[in-house]
Formats: C-alpha cells, sequence, structure tokens
C-alpha cells in the first residue's frame, strides 16, 4: 500500500469537541446591572420602608394576643415529699388546685396549651421509636421492629407501639368560673392530615400501657386512633426541647380581672428528667399567638437597611469616587458573535 493511498482512508479519531451550544457557552442574554450608588441606595430604602411596616403591624399584633402562662409542676408537689417518687406512687393525691387571674378580656376561642421544657422529643432514638405502617392498617399491627423497647408484651404487639406514644402526656385541666364550669372543647384540635391519612380509622389500642413500666397516659381501646386527638397531637413530635401542645379550647369570653379556678390532676412525671409543665390559656390574631420575633425581626433589617442607606448616601456626598467606564467590561470589549 503506497503512502498517498493511506494517506486518503478518513481518520478514525473522534473529536471530542462539544457541540456549539450558546447555552452551554453563556453566551444567552442576561441582565447583568451595574451597580451604581443610585441603584443601591434606592434598593436598600425599598426594603427598609417595606419591612418597617410589616413589622410594626406584626408586633401590633402580636401584642393584643392576651396570654396566661402558669407553671404548675413545683407547686402541685407537697414541700415534703420527693418529687419522682411522689409522681410515681398509687397512693398520692395527685389533684391540684390553681387561681388565674385574666389581665385582658380574652374572646373565644381561648386556646389551652401545656407546655414541657426540657423534653427533647427531637432525639433520634424516640423519633424513630414508632411504626407509621401500624398506624395506619390493622393488618400490620405486627411491624413493631422498629418500636423497641415498646413494641410487644407478653408477645403480644402493642398498637401504639413505641416510646412516643408510650410517653403520651396524661394531665389533665378542669376550668371554672364564679363556681360554673367552663366546657373544654377537644375536637379538631390534631391536624386533618393526622386524623385522615397517618393513623388509621380501623386501628384500635391493643396491649396499651400494660407493660412493667408505665410511661404515660392510657388509651380507650374502643375509640379508634383516628379520634383519639390528644394523642395525635403528642406524636407530632416537636423539634426543640420546649415546646407546647394543643390541649382544647374554651368556647366563651373570658372578661378582664376574672378568677378562673383550674384543677389539675398532675400525673405526668417530669421531675425524673428535670422537666418543667406551664399550663397555658392564649387568644389569637391574624398572625397566630403571641410571638413578637417576628415583628422584631422584620423592624430590625428594615432599620439595619435604612441605616446603610444612609452610610453609603453620606461616604458618596463626603467622598463620592468616579464612575468606571463600561466600555471595558468584558463582555462589551468582547460581545458574543465576533
Amino acid at each position: 500500500m503506497s503512502s498517498g493511498e493511506g494517506s486518503s482512508q478518513p481518520s478514525s479519531k473522534k473529536s471530542r469537541q462539544p457541540k456549539y451550544s450558546r447555552f452551554t457557552q453563556q453566551e444567552l442574554p442576561a441582565c447583568k446591572p451595574i451597580l451604581t450608588p443610585g441603584l443601591v441606595v434606592t434598593t436598600f430604602i425599598l426594603v427598609g420602608v417595606i419591612f418597617i411596616p410589616i413589622g410594626l403591624l406584626s408586633l401590633s399584633a402580636s401584642e393584643r394576643v392576651v396570654e396566661i402562662v402558669d407553671r404548675y409542676d413545683e407547686d402541685c408537689i407537697p414541700s415534703d415529699q420527693e418529687k419522682t417518687a411522689f409522681i410515681q406512687s398509687d397512693k398520692t393525691n395527685k389533684t391540684c388546685v390553681r387561681s388565674l387571674t385574666v389581665p385582658k378580656k380574652m374572646q373565644h376561642p381561648v386556646y389551652i396549651y401545656y407546655q414541657l421544657d426540657n423534653f427533647y422529643q427531637n432525639h433520634r432514638r424516640y423519633v424513630k421509636s414508632r411504626s407509621d405502617k401500624q398506624l395506619r392498617n390493622p393488618e400490620n399491627e405486627d411491624l413493631t421492629s422498629p418500636c423497641e423497647p415498646e413494641a410487644r408484651v407478653d408477645n403480644k404487639p402493642i398498637v401504639p407501639c413505641g416510646l412516643v406514644a408510650w410517653s403520651l402526656f396524661n394531665d389533665t385541666y378542669g376550668f371554672s368560673v364564679s363556681g360554673m364550669n367552663l366546657s373544654v372543647n377537644k375536637k379538631d384540635i390534631a391536624w386533618d392530615s393526622d386524623k385522615n391519612y397517618k393513623f388509621g380509622s380501623k386501628v384500635y389500642p391493643k396491649n396499651f400501657q400494660q407493660g412493667s413500666l408505665i410511661g404515660g397516659g392510657k388509651l380507650d381501646e374502643k375509640i379508634p386512633l383516628s379520634e383519639q386527638e390528644d394523642l395525635l397531637v403528642w406524636m407530632r413530635t416537636a423539634a426543640l426541647p420546649s415546646f407546647r401542645k394543643l390541649y382544647g379550647r374554651i368556647e366563651q369570653d373570658l372578661e378582664a380581672n376574672e378568677t378562673i379556678t383550674v384543677v389539675i390532676q398532675n400525673n405526668y412525671n417530669a421531675y425524673a428528667f428535670g422537666g418543667k409543665k406551664k399550663l397555658v390559656l392564649s387568644t389569637t390574631t391574624w398572625i397566630g399567638g403571641k410571638n413578637s420575633f417576628l415583628g422584631l425581626g422584620y423592624i430590625t433589617i428594615g432599620g439595619l437597611c435604612l441605616f446603610i442607606a444612609t452610610t453609603f448616601i453620606v461616604m458618596y456626598l463626603i467622598k463620592p469616587r468616579p464612575y468606571g467606564d463600561p466600555s471595558y467590561l468584558s463582555w462589551n470589549r468582547n460581545p458574543p458573535g465576533n
């Protein structure tokens, strides 16, 4: 074969050069603003003007919330008793009577919360100690492997199993004003998604709190899990060690300076881990419950933006800098297509 014939053969080596595309070569039209002092100052002023009124409205809404917080865990234990032994004993009287004064008129609905401090519901082992499949379908009641150590009793499956359900909060509250009982509405305190999807309407408690160590509240075995809303509220675990959970609602107004008598059954053992228990009565506004953080956050950011804008204006007036020539920018010196 001659050298001429060899050179006529097509090259088998493929090129690695990618196919040309304006997208891959970053040549698509794009917004390339030049940050002039006027544009920067205007942006900061605009953010400040928008954020500060929002913060003031949020703060005003939070201040209109009327809230009563009463810590009762220490006062509901006799001073001469050891706390853990008292709460674990079946022979002690755990009834505790508290008096709360309404600071301002509380328009209904008045929400009742219980608050726990130093309770880590976000602990990894605690959060995973449950069986969601078991909670949804009665055919899966034997799927208790994730629930150890509260999975079975006498080789029978516990429904609902796991540490989350086992530690169900079981303090109770009764309310009265001037000798008249206040009814507590405990309907619709759980999320609809929990009632309709996460907890089955045909799943009933079985063998619950029947082991040697009782954790918290008990459940009615004649009522399906989807209708036991106290359990549903408790099973939605909190992200922080201090949290509130909805207990119920009072569907009538409470007048200013009224005295509310609260009869508490102090059953829940928060003393073993150094926890605190509080009863909270609260109204709501369009922003929700009492929370000044959001309003203060908006005001702080808005004020900071106005301060930065003012600083830029002063700096520009005292020591201005000449504008650069945009023609020297790389995308202007080498426009696409050249």
